[in-house]
């Protein structure tokens, strides 16, 4: 049997994974005839055949390559080759990777970030960007270690904590298990409203369960330092992916917003209702798997009905009433507008922001990529008056929905 796996561009971890039991020739690229079918522009139509041959030891699979941009073998550029076991097929330089294994049900290598069956691995032959090794599958460096977690490597700092990506070695079924684990910072440890925030965001998504929120898996307190385990999504928040490929198109972007309006949507109908109160395009990420939005960063997370009273949210993206710290399920609904700003323009929406009246609104009647009826959706969206805007996340989703047809 042969097992194609698709790993994550940092190599840590499968998105996809193929099996062949009894396929002589399998065809790997863009176009959808192909047995494996990766989607992505560096990959041809036909990018490379894996073909099964009679060798001196028995069956082999012999690599040939059809790209226009290359296939390589374990690091090196290759037009025909053998395929060992545990081999590394990347298509194109930059391209997706594939692990090539035989007879998965005992890999004489392992998958990245499983314990090796071989002997102790010098580990020589590495990128300097793997996180684990190619040949014994083990993390390449550890920061350090809290319980059962291995810090790989520092995702993000912030003023309340610092976010880690993390091998958890007694994950699911028992197998180790990537993960964001979230340490409190020490100094925010003394402050009494901090510790709120942060356990609140472990208490909300423990409770909620939604494709577009990330799995809740643990919450605990090591050496006086609280932590929060949880699911790792792989992909780039708007932000990142704007300021560094630029604006994207109308229709995707209305996609993507429909999509947070399905998250949106799922928290207001919770009892009671919650408000996120941090809409803004460094808290939507965008899974490289599906193309579908997660919503991140529950820390702000507000349940309706309890008392008024901290300020929370992003400048230029945050309502008017919850500047004053009365947040309403509307005030999430009043992001998706400047979001959308950001995403058609690539600019901040202050830029757009005007006096109009007596108040300030967004005028966007000079911007080629905003339509007039998403324009309209905008601006309702973003009305001073959270009575004017759209009632619920269902109303302002059918709304740009229409807007897909124009």
């Amino acid at each position: 049997m042969v097992t194609l796996s698709l790993l994550h561009p940092q190599q840590t971890t499968l998105l996809q994974q193929w099996q062949f039991e009894n396929e002589s020739v399998i065809w790997i690229g863009r176009a959808p005839d192909n047995q494996v079918v990766l989607d992505n522009p560096l990959v041809s139509r036909r990018h490379l055949e894996l073909r099964r041959i009679t060798a001196k030891k028995g069956n082999a699979w012999q690599l040939i390559n059809q790209g226009t941009n290359g296939t390589f073998l374990d690091g090196i550029l290759v037009s025909q080759s053998l395929v060992a076991d545990g081999s590394l097929i990347q298509l194109a330089k930059g391209g997706p990777t594939l692990k090539f294994q035989l007879d998965s049900a005992s890999p004489r290598v392992s998958t990245p970030g499983y314990p090796s069956p071989t002997k102790t691995c010098t580990h020589i032959g590495n990128s300097p960007n793997n996180l684990f090794c190619i040949h014994c599958g083990q993390p390449l460096l550890v920061q350090r270690t809290v319980r059962q977690y291995q810090l790989l490597r520092t995702l993000g700092q912030g003023g309340m904590g610092t976010t880690y990506l993390a091998l958890n070695q007694a994950g699911v079924l028992a197998n180790p298990q990537l993960l964001v684990l979230k340490e409190m910072n020490a100094d925010m440890a003394k402050v009494a409203k901090a510790q709120e925030l942060f356990e609140r965001e472990a208490h909300t998504l423990k409770t909620l369960n939604h494709p577009g929120i990330p799995n809740y898996y643990d919450f605990f307190v090591d050496s006086g330092k609280k932590y929060l385990a949880m699911e790792l999504i792989h992909g780039q928040d708007l932000e990142k992916r704007v300021n560094q490929r630029g604006p994207v198109t109308p229709s995707q972007a209305i996609t993507w917003m429909i999509q947070t309006c399905d998250v949106l949507d799922y928290i207001h109908s919770q009892t009671p209702p919650l408000i996120h109160r941090d809409i803004k395009p460094a808290n939507l990420m965008v899974r490289t798997l599906d193309n579908r939005v997660v919503v991140l960063d529950f820390g702000a997370v507000k349940e309706i009905g309890t008392a008024f009273g901290t300020r929370i949210g992003a400048e230029g993206y945050s309502a008017p009433e919850q500047a004053q710290g009365k947040p309403l399920t509307q005030s999430d609904l009043y992001a998706i507008g400047p979001t959308l700003i950001f995403l058609l323009t690539g600019e901040t929406p202050f830029k757009f922001y005007r006096q109009r009246g007596k108040g300030y609104r967004f005028q966007l009647e000079n911007v080629p990529t905003i339509t007039p009826q998403l324009r309209m959706v905008i601006e309702q969206v973003t009305e001073a008056n959270p009575g004017d805007r759209y009632a619920t996340a269902k109303e302002l989703a059918s709304a740009l929905a229409a807007c897909q047809y124009y």
